[in-house]
């Protein structure tokens, strides 16, 4: 206990170095918390952008198969080729639409009306059927037309056909499949006789057991691609491997920068520590003279070392939290990634670390005020 209050009062006896020693510490671990904050928040931000397509197949036309188009009797051999999984074709197009009196552009997706309910998911309102002449509309497009009355309930006109919105799809956010966000959707029947088109663009095949992806997408290119290749099927989890995996180095590259700074504090803290024995080689002699032993002249100042850690580390921590919340709120939009556990642990971690970094830069001193001579030392002037 007696060296414990040794080095505290060392601490304080040189407060201004103490403290700028200090704030490195809080630098660093600011900088590599916060900064592993924001790519863990990248992460969260892709995980919420991409739709929930990991047991998703989608299968569109070859290029070089003749046609850019599949046909029923492509689709009906995709069905036979899956077996119980579902699959849901679809078209697309881009077309002008007229709401009251104001006209724009929007994008068009056409689906078999028994699809739409087991693909999308409505926020409010119901579902279009083939008979009749609904449609639905992208959260998105909803909220950002709302001054022109797209909403549920509302007449739009697609050339010379009107459709009423019956109801208003949920947010689905970005998907390797569709993107109905900003689009309507129409059921195929109303497509196919509206546009004269009897043939879908790609299909969607939901797997139902996520360990039979690579089974499924098999038995599709031995049925479909036998002879000559008709279909490509794209395999939407290796997709999400590769977008998670850049989300995982960025946060790497991120930290690495904030290490790179709490290094520089590290060998700030060690100049102190070296400062700090130089200053104090008589009182080292007396120490050793009295009876002390190397250890407890090391640990000594080791414990030097820990205060100026800790006390860098509890600031830094506090800071990170609040530049963490920031930095969400604003770079990213969300500022409830900080909550996310793995956010939480970046701060955690940047402590740690700015702890161990001020205990580290502290053994070479400690080391070298133990080895001195008592003799030596108290001759020292």
């Amino acid at each position: 206990m007696t060296f414990f209050d040794l080095a505290r009062r060392n601490v304080t006896r040189h407060w201004l170095r103490s403290v700028l020693a200090v704030v490195g510490i809080v630098i660093g671990v600011v900088a590599i918390a916060s900064l592993g904050i924001m790519g863990n928040s990248i992460g969260l931000m892709f995980d919420d952008m991409v739709s929930d397509v990991g047991d998703t197949l989608i299968v569109s036309p070859a290029m070089g198969s003749g046609s850019d188009r599949l046909t029923d009797r492509q689709v009906d051999d995709i069905k036979r080729a899956v077996g119980s999984n579902q699959v849901i074709p679809f078209a697309t197009t881009v077309d002008k639409i007229t709401v009251g009196g104001a006209s724009s552009g929007a994008m068009i997706y056409a689906i078999p009306a028994s699809d739409i309910p087991s693909l999308l998911e409505t926020e409010s309102g119901g579902y279009p059927r083939d008979t009749g002449a609904g449609c639905l509309i992208g959260s998105q497009l909803a909220a950002n037309s709302q001054e022109n009355g797209l909403k549920l309930g509302a007449r739009v006109r697609i050339g010379d056909e009107t459709l009423r919105v019956v109801g208003v799809l949920k947010e689905r956010g970005m998907g390797f499949d569709i993107n109905p966000d900003y689009a309507i959707v129409v059921p195929y029947a109303w497509y196919s006789n509206h546009y004269n088109e009897k043939e879908y663009d790609q299909a969607i095949v939901k797997v139902r057991d996520v360990n039979d992806i690579d089974a499924v997408k098999e038995s599709i290119d031995q049925r479909m691609n036998r002879r000559e290749d008709t279909v490509n099927v794209m395999d939407t989890r290796g997709i999400l491997e590769s977008v998670f995996s850049a989300a995982d180095s960025i946060t790497v590259f991120l930290m690495g920068i904030g290490a790179v700074s709490l290094l520089v504090a590290g060998v700030s803290i060690l100049n102190v520590m070296l400062m700090s024995v130089t200053e104090r080689i008589k009182e080292i002699g007396v120490l050793r003279s009295i009876g002390t032993r190397r250890s407890e002249v090391m640990r000594m100042f080791i414990y030097e070392a820990l205060f100026l850690g800790v006390a860098g580390a509890l600031i830094g921590g506090v800071l990170s939290f609040g530049v963490g919340y920031v930095m969400t709120a604003v770079l990213v939009g969300n500022p409830d990634f900080l909550f996310n556990p793995a956010s939480l642990l970046y701060i955690v971690f940047g402590m740690g670390f700015g702890v161990f970094t001020s205990v580290a830069s502290g053994l070479y001193p400690a080391w070298k005020a133990a080895q001195l001579n008592p003799i030596q030392a108290l001759r020292h002037e």
